[in-house]
């Protein structure tokens, strides 16, 4: 990762896509339900149908040395290898459609003096040659002998090569492939490299050119050129330089308050000077048709600027390519994108071989849907540094594929200081509420998957991250002496496979939390949340921990990890001192499941899978059926720290239950038993068996001798609270019984819900679950208005259906509301609020009202705070006595995630 605004000054040595085949057994479930959702597929070279002798090659032990392998920086750990004419791979079409465009993941040998070398490759369709595609290694093969570790040496004589993999990308000739067809690359006699290793293709449909939008000015209209002719490595030298015409376009875009146009073909920015831009939009055809080129000439001697240097813009479908050889100045390397400023987007850009994808700061910026493969350092760097700024708080990065990166492929980077030439320091403001969802991230070859480095409040949930090959998988700490320590941040929902490495022969663990991240072990690292994660086939160890307070580690999972499953203070990892909550984590296979390493680290250590006492798992061996009632007394076997978590054993009740520890006879109706004794702070685990997707009502049997204001709540296995906080009314006793409800959204399947004790002093029997799918939205297709729309996103988008469909208000113009006319007054208990699922963590502070004539509103739900995460799919639900109205409205007055209000469907439900 950057430490400083300039390039040339990179520390040296710093360090979901359906993927289909057989590299992908050993990932659990939950893999499906993190990462990016992206328009392409991606098939495993190594899972194809090899032919003509074609060998695949896979990675069988954590590496022995500090260098780096072919198999090492593959996706899978693993690739096809064709050495011989003949020799072919080939995939069946399962997509469902057509594939007109394939990206290709693969390496061919260097030239013998260094450089790289050109190529083909057939493609064959339905066992029918189809074209010859050309590949290169010109932007591949640097080597790390003689002093050269992690250096840019292009020269096959220092030894101990790196950087193997490349990606081209082209349009199918002729036909689609058409669904159920077959393809395959072949080598024969006319390809004339000695090997081709086939790592994983992408194929796609990808839409026709976007027209040109309104109001825009055309880069051709002030004189750009097109030059369609294939890079394939290094720029066309009979191209003609457009960056002076581009630029004169963005300075009349900028006066003239219009869009800046970049219509379809390949357009040469030479030299190295970048593009600057303020304030507009910068918009393409889209990522497979409009291309700006950076040609640079090398060797460099000049700083390099990123091309793009844009401040409070949005900048949208469009491809950025480079002819840099090395992340190194001298070599071309110049970032794609700085940006700064406030509400900026990054939006459906793909980057490649540039030195970063996104350096970036400000506030409220958001990169999402983009593509970044074989990018020379980071891929999304959110930093509070960029283009001269001092912050960086409420940035986003959303549904991001991220490829093939040589240092970390996406990062939240929070630096205290950086420091001249004169030893002079700049002190920058820590960062805050930087939020990282559902993002895609594959073998990075020369950084980590994931680094949170410094700040707080920070959000990485539901990312997916695999094959790095030498560094940490994902990591919270802090970065060197001139970052800021790392305050508080949730890691939740990730699942990270085959990660960790051997850079410097550190043997890194997949996931750490701790600082000297990078070696540098300085700095705090305090209240960090790690929750729900799952972690596969490490290749050292799974989880590991440096020195850090106060970190809260529950219910993760670790599988097969080549050595150890959780460990405090591994080797090269010190922990002399530290806190940690290590509690309901599973850990199979490897070697020991847990090793602390450290005599002043302090680990509270229980209901863990390692630890004596009964597994975990539902009681009588049967989960309870969902429609139908599950009573409190059968929460989960395993004790303490697994089924619950109690703050003192009361219970009256071991001859039902030896562990009733809260366990008391009912005189509810049925009898039986009811869970007595709340208190703040404890939670019961039930084991359950949803029959069909969907949203339940909850009756709850609950008695309390006094009323109590968010008595609990119910949460899924990954901690997202599903149902809000609910109250429970004064019943007058501990036995007088009554039943309180609210409404959760459940998957189908088996299933862990915890009931959260959030207030104590009530009893709690049992909680009926029935079939609320069967009531009809009362919002849907009915007319919506607002106080205001910016762009297309008007209120009819709240009402039409569609969750990926929104109304955002006017920008900075709080309040604002959107409302729905139901035709006549209807009776409604209950709102549901979703916004676009891709979206990251955001909170919405909002009020429910509702009229029956549109003039006069009552309030159905005062102002409160609510958080959209996508761990609960970014929906909120208000429960309210039911009324009959017939406008009901919600009206935003904050949020985090932008400075508008955001609903993408507005429901309103009988109960």
């Amino acid at each position: 990762m950057r430490v400083d605004l300039t390039r040339a000054r990179l520390i040296a040595g710093i360090a979901a896509a359906v993927l289909v085949g057989p590299a992908l057994a050993s990932v659990p479930a939950a893999a499906a339900a993190v990462g990016a959702a992206l328009a392409f597929t991606s098939y495993e070279a190594e899972s194809g149908t090899l032919g003509g002798g074609a060998t695949s090659v896979t990675l069988t032990s954590a590496p022995a040395t500090q260098y780096s392998s072919a198999a090492l920086e593959a996706s899978g750990h693993a690739y096809a290898h064709l050495g011989g004419s003949g020799q072919s791979v080939q995939w069946t079409n399962t997509t469902g459609g057509p594939i007109s465009a394939i990206t290709i993941r693969l390496s061919i040998p260097d030239s013998a003096s260094g450089g790289g070398i050109t190529a083909t490759l057939d493609l064959y369709v339905d066992n029918a040659f189809r074209q010859a595609l050309n590949v290169n290694s010109k932007q591949t093969w640097l080597y790390e002998g003689n002093n050269n570790y992690n250096g840019n040496s292009q020269n096959p004589g220092d030894g101990n090569p790196r950087v193997f993999f490349d990606e081209t990308r082209t349009f199918v000739t002729g036909a689609p492939i058409p669904a159920g067809g077959t393809f395959a690359l072949k080598k024969d006699a006319s390809n004339t490299a000695t090997f081709y290793d086939i790592d994983v293709v992408d194929v796609e449909n990808p839409p026709a050119a976007l027209a040109q939008p309104a109001n825009s000015i055309s880069i051709t209209s002030c004189g750009a050129v097109a030059d369609n002719t294939p890079t394939n490595g290094a720029a066309d030298g009979a191209s003609v330089d457009s960056r002076a015409a581009i630029q004169s376009c963005i300075n009349q875009a900028q006066s003239q308050g219009k869009i800046l146009w970049i219509p379809a073909g390949t357009f040469y920015v030479k030299g190295t000077q970048g593009l600057q831009a303020q304030g507009i939009t910068i918009a393409g055809a889209g990522m497979w048709h409009s291309t700006i080129y950076r040609d640079v000439p090398l060797p460099n001697g000049t700083p390099l600027p990123a091309l793009f240097n844009v401040t409070s813009c949005t900048v949208q479908n469009l491809h950025v390519d480079s002819n840099a050889t090395s992340r190194a100045s001298v070599d071309g390397a110049g970032g794609s994108m700085d940006t700064t400023g406030s509400n900026w987007v990054a939006d459906g850009i793909w980057t490649q071989h540039t030195l970063s994808g996104f350096w970036a700061s400000g506030t409220g910026g958001t990169v999402r849907n983009s593509r970044l493969t074989t990018i020379w350092a980071d891929g999304i760097n959110l930093n509070n540094v960029s283009l001269g700024a001092s912050v960086g708080d409420n940035l986003t990065a959303t549904n991001n594929f991220v490829r093939g990166t040589g240092d970390d492929a996406m990062a939240i980077n929070s630096v205290n200081y950086n420091t001249d030439g004169s030893g002079n320091r700049t002190y920058y403001t820590p960062m805050s509420a930087i939020t990282f969802t559902r993002n895609t991230i594959i073998a990075p070859w020369g950084g980590k998957g994931i680094g949170i480095y410094g700040g707080s409040g920070h959000d990485v949930e539901d990312n997916y991250i695999s094959d790095t090959a030498r560094y940490i998988g994902l990591g919270a700490g802090r970065f060197g002496v001139n970052g800021n320590d790392l305050l508080s941040a949730t890691v939740r929902g990730n699942v990270v496979v085959r990660s960790g490495g051997n850079a410097y022969s550190q043997g890194q663990p997949a996931m750490h939390i701790g600082n000297g991240g990078d070696g540098q072990n300085v700095g705090v690292v305090d209240h960090v949340t790690v929750t729900g994660n799952t972690v596969t086939n490490a290749l050292y160890d799974g989880i590991g921990f440096s020195t850090s307070t106060n970190t809260q580690l529950l219910n993760n999972t670790v599988t097969s990890p080549w050595r150890n499953g959780i460990v405090i203070a591994p080797p090269f990892y010190p922990a002399p001192s530290g806190s940690a909550t290590i509690t309901g984590n599973t850990v199979t296979g490897g070697g020991s499941p847990y090793i602390n390493n450290s005599g002043g680290f302090s680990a509270s250590v229980s209901g863990n899978s390692w630890q004596s006492g009964t597994p975990g798992g539902p009681y009588g061996g049967t989960p309870a059926a969902i429609p139908g009632t599950v009573q409190a007394e059968n929460y989960d076997t395993g004790g303490q720290g697994v089924a619950y978590n109690v703050n003192s054993v009361n219970g009256t009740a071991n001859g039902y239950r030896a562990d009733g520890v809260d366990l008391e006879t009912t005189s509810d109706t049925g009898g039986g038993y009811n869970v007595g004794w709340t208190s703040t702070g404890q939670w019961f685990r039930h084991t359950v068996n949803v029959a069909t997707a969907g949203t339940y009502t909850v009756a709850v049997r609950v008695a309390a001798p006094s009323a109590v204001t968010s008595a609990f709540h119910l949460a899924n296995a990954s901690g997202a609270n599903l149902s809000g906080a609910v109250a429970i009314p004064a019943t007058g006793g501990w036995q007088n019984w009554t039943t309180a409800t609210a409404q959760v959204t459940l998957p189908a399947g088996q299933q862990v819900l915890t009931i959260f004790q959030d207030n104590g002093g009530w009893n709690l029997n049992s909680l009926q679950f029935t079939s609320a799918t069967t009531n009809t939205n009362l919002a849907a297709g009915r007319p919506a208005t607002e106080s205001s729309h910016t762009q297309v996103y008007a209120a009819g988008n709240v009402t039409d259906g569609n969750q990926s469909t929104y109304w955002e208000s006017a920008n900075n113009a709080f309040p604002q509301w959107v409302q729905v006319d139901l035709g006549s007054a209807r009776s409604a208990g209950r709102v549901v609020l979703q916004l676009p699922s891709s979206w990251g963590a955001r909170d919405q502070t909002l009020t429910l009202l509702a009229s029956a004539d549109g003039s006069t509103f009552t309030t159905l739900k005062p102002s409160a705070t609510y958080t959209f995460s996508p761990s609960s799919n970014n929906t909120v639900t208000l429960t309210f006595p039911a009324t009959s109205q017939r406008y009901w409205r919600i009206t935003i007055t904050s949020n985090t995630g932008w400075p508008a209000g955001q609903v993408s469907e507005l429901q309103i439900w009988s109960q």
